[in-house]
């Protein structure tokens, strides 16, 4: 996509972490604000979040400017996860490159980088994520709730399909970027089964991916906070006839809508995870460099 998007007013872009996010990072930061990929099921179209127009991206003004002095500033280095509330490789990060100056930067001040993504864009990047890589930890996880692309496209339907992200994680990979997966949400009575779990640890193995997470038997599900429900029950409506209804029968306001299959979905995960190899626990990056074997990993 070419053309301005946009903008919005922030006074920073890095924000610590009271506790150890995913990879123990200890900071995340946000680019941009609204996701143009059209999950049904996003997180952050909830109204606690207060993002407005969340369809539309909007660059945040001076980002780089306010993350670098964010980064003077930070009272001790760490790893920095980004991709939380939308995907820093969106389709206007080729024209914008707030990701890629922002990784310039982690590499300037000594930062290393978690990178959440549903996008092969970055690719874009890999040379970089090499350089900051070397001298600080740097992962790349690609989300993949579907291994199908027809049903990606219904459930994601702007987002880059499954193959190509398990293309790019093969090029990362092949290239010695640590990579892995992460199988969240998984839609019940839509992704809910061993054979769609299974596929998506068989195919990350394929890649070269040195994890793949789901978190526990608990977290096999999706949320449904206010604003995101009533946008994910009119798509479930629109694409998948009768499945608004299962929904409110089976969750009705629930918070968190568990797989009825979830013991069974964990213990077929762990199982693919152990015969392909893999870790299924998120990995402590941090003090990890480029060159260390994924034995010498820790976890969380």
């Amino acid at each position: 996509m070419e053309g301005a998007i946009p903008r919005v007013p922030a006074k920073h872009i890095l924000s610590p972490y009271q506790k150890n996010g995913w990879f123990g990072s200890g900071y995340t930061m946000n680019l941009y604000r609204g996701c143009c990929h059209g999950c049904i099921y996003c997180d952050s179209r909830s109204a606690c979040y207060g993002v407005q127009d969340f369809d539309t991206v909007h660059a945040k003004e001076n980002a780089l400017a306010l993350l670098e002095a964010d980064l003077r500033a930070a009272r001790r280095h760490g790893v920095v996860l980004t991709g939380s509330m939308g995907d820093p490789y969106n389709p206007f990060e080729p024209a914008e490159r707030l990701t890629h100056g922002a990784l310039n930067l982690f590499c300037r001040y000594g930062f290393g980088a978690v990178v959440l993504t549903k996008s092969d864009l970055v690719l874009n990047d890999l040379g970089l994520l090499l350089r900051l890589g070397e001298r600080e930890p740097v992962a790349v996880m690609f989300s993949i709730t579907a291994l199908d692309d027809e049903l990606c496209r219904q459930v994601e339907p702007h987002a880059p399909p499954t193959s190509a992200r398990l293309a790019a994680l093969r090029e990362l990979c092949a290239a010695g970027v640590l990579c892995g997966v992460v199988l969240t949400p998984i839609l019940p009575f839509l992704e809910d089964t061993p054979g769609n779990v299974t596929g998506i640890v068989r195919a990350a193995a394929r890649a070269g991916a040195a994890y793949c997470y789901v978190g526990g038997p608990g977290d096999f599900g999706v949320t449904q906070r206010t604003g995101q429900r009533e946008y994910f029950h009119a798509e479930l409506a629109r694409r998948f006839p009768g499945m608004e209804t299962r929904y409110k029968r089976a969750f009705g306001p629930k918070y968190f809508c568990a797989s009825p299959r979830a013991l069974e979905l964990q213990a077929a995960f762990e199982a693919a995870c152990r015969e392909e190899g893999l870790e299924w626990r998120l990995p402590r990056i941090e003090g990890l460099i480029k060159g260390a074997e994924p034995s010498q990993m820790t976890f969380l």
